[in-house]
């Protein structure tokens, strides 16, 4: 890989999102973030029924890459246009329409926590380091990422992780609900591969109506949400499940 990169890989239906940057743990430039959303969009095309996010090395990512900011993010003018490619990833993230799993190792850090908290499932190692120091740099965060954690900690949690720019451990994190699964680190991959396999053994349109109906509650596209269900009944899958219970064999599904 490049110095700096985002690459989408895809193994039969497991997608995986790469974030590289390792001299920097992982940390994107502007050009990284603009590439999330194509990278997501081709694992989906190219029929990912599950995408885990990660980073290259022993860290996820540590946020954007600070040594842009005197250029490309120095008054509020620049600010809005960098802070566009960071609201366009992580709403490639938060609206795939397949589950999302954050691999979470390292450093999990600023646009790195923002980046997780758009995902599904988010599964760590034991000495994980999450923070959202915006206030020691004297920025704002995008709305959308904010609703994010405020989502995945709840309203006062992610107060206080803005408010103290603290870093926080993995075992806290889980104690806040951000972190679904501690496992130790050397388990780590073989845990988020058997879940992602668990998920892609099951049907693909349920999983894609799921996420419709939970985005409702936030997005309010009650009818995205019921065209999502009723494409379900519609579906070869449907059919084949009620046969495999009838059959009381595993159900083989092809996502129509």
């Amino acid at each position: 890989m490049s110095q700096t990169e985002v690459t989408g890989q895809l193994d039969q239906t497991t997608g995986r999102l790469v974030l590289s940057n390792p001299q920097k743990y992982n940390a994107l430039p502007q050009s990284a973030w603009l590439s999330i959303r194509p990278a997501m969009e081709k694992l989906v095309a190219d029929g990912a029924r599950v995408i885990i996010i990660c980073g290259s090395d022993s860290h996820f990512c540590a946020g954007a890459d600070i040594s842009e900011f005197d250029t490309l993010r120095k008054n509020a003018a620049t600010a809005r246009v960098y802070e566009a490619s960071n609201v366009e990833a992580f709403a490639a993230v938060r609206n795939c329409p397949v589950p999302t799993i954050a691999k979470l190792q390292g450093y999990c850090l600023g646009g790195g926590f923002g980046l997780a908290a758009a995902c599904d499932l988010r599964v760590a190692e034991p000495n994980a380091k999450f923070a959202v120091p915006a206030a020691k740099l004297g920025l704002g965060y995008p709305v959308d990422a904010m609703a994010d954690i405020v989502a995945a900690v709840g309203a006062q949690n992610a107060k206080r992780l803005l408010f103290t720019a603290a870093r926080f451990s993995a075992e806290q994190m889980q104690e806040m609900g951000f972190v679904m699964d501690l496992v130790d680190a050397a388990a780590l991959d073989d845990h988020v591969e058997a879940l992602a396999a668990s998920i892609c053994q099951l049907a693909p349109l349920t999983h894609r109506a799921t996420k419709a109906s939970i985005g409702a509650m936030k997005s309010g596209d009650w009818e995205g949400a019921k065209l999502a269900s009723d494409a379900t009944f519609a579906s070869q899958d449907y059919a084949e499940g009620r046969a495999a219970f009838r059959e009381k064999r595993a159900a083989k599904f092809s996502g129509h």
